[in-house]
């Protein structure tokens, strides 16, 4: 499986912060937030990623991630000129995605809980369709709400609905097989004059191919578009941190445990970031094997 992280937009809800950096390279607590995006197709055992960002922010993300090859990973990159939609991602990711199925996730959202490396590995076994995950909120009414079976199949999709018939907001982490490609492509754009990721979606609804997994009780999902929303992300990963006394998305740590690098390659990247309580963290967790 292929994977994608679309880190593209102006940031406008956080302005002026983002009037001169990336949204997606601000920091939420102790790591850029692209690390948290990152991370989740790593636990997925997704290793060939491309990112996608406007012109004026590739270089920063490639100053941050390389190539790579540091983390036993694949990391390329390319340009959305300017914000098309969620499902231009896989117009400009064609090349990279190739004849293989694809993850993406968008690069502002969080998700942390108990057991999640294991449930994306199961899920990223055999994907025929579309694989959803959503999240119970509150207030349905302001997001994309998806409606399941029994068995997780996809029963209804709506968008805002004013009368959701579920809680479940579908969150910014999409599974395909290797058709979105040729959909996206086919999609006609919004009023807009975007390719919105809920038509693509549908199309999916409508062929009986659609799941969609319920991260219940004991998981995070945060969004970090706003100036209060990316505070409380950080106060979430601080809190956790300094509680359990491990570190979220930790990507050094992620490629060492998931046998993307050794121990001694974990422990060298570690010494990069010595001055740091990152750096040292890494390094303790290398030593300690």
């Amino acid at each position: 499986m292929k994977g994608i992280i679309l880190a593209g937009g102006h940031g406008t809800r956080l302005h002026p912060i983002t009037m001169g950096i990336s949204k997606q390279l601000l920091p939420v607590y102790d790591k850029p937030m692209v690390y948290y995006p990152l991370s989740v197709l790593m636990l997925a055992g997704v290793r060939d990623i491309l990112v996608i960002s406007s012109p004026q922010d590739l270089e920063g993300f490639r100053r941050l991630l390389g190539d790579g090859s540091d983390y036993g990973l694949t990391i390329t990159y390319a340009q959305q000129d300017e914000p098309r939609g969620l499902a231009d991602a896989f117009v400009i990711g064609a090349d990279h995605v190739g004849g293989d199925p694809v993850a993406l996730v968008l690069g502002d959202n969080i998700f942390h809980g108990p057991g999640f490396s294991g449930l994306l590995q199961d899920t990223v076994v055999d994907v025929d369709g579309c694989v959803l995950f959503g999240y119970p909120v509150r207030d349905p009414e302001r997001y994309g709400v998806g409606e399941v079976d029994d068995e997780g199949n996809l029963l209804s999709l709506e968008e805002k609905p004013a009368r959701p018939r579920s809680n479940l907001a579908i969150t910014g982490l999409y599974f395909y097989d290797n058709d979105v490609v040729d959909i996206a492509k086919n999609l006609r754009p919004s009023a807009r004059g975007e390719l919105e990721i809920t038509d693509v979606n549908r199309l999916y609804l409508e062929r009986g191919k659609a799941k969609l997994i319920s991260l219940g009780r004991g998981f995070a999902w945060l969004d970090t578009g706003t100036h209060d929303a990316l505070t409380e992300a950080g106060q979430y990963v601080q809190i956790l941190e300094h509680r359990q006394g491990v570190r979220i998305a930790c990507i050094e740590e992620i490629a060492w445990r998931m046998g993307f690098i050794d121990r001694e390659a974990c422990y060298q990247l570690g010494t990069r970031l010595a001055k740091s309580s990152y750096g040292r963290y890494v390094m303790d967790v290398a030593a300690a094997g």
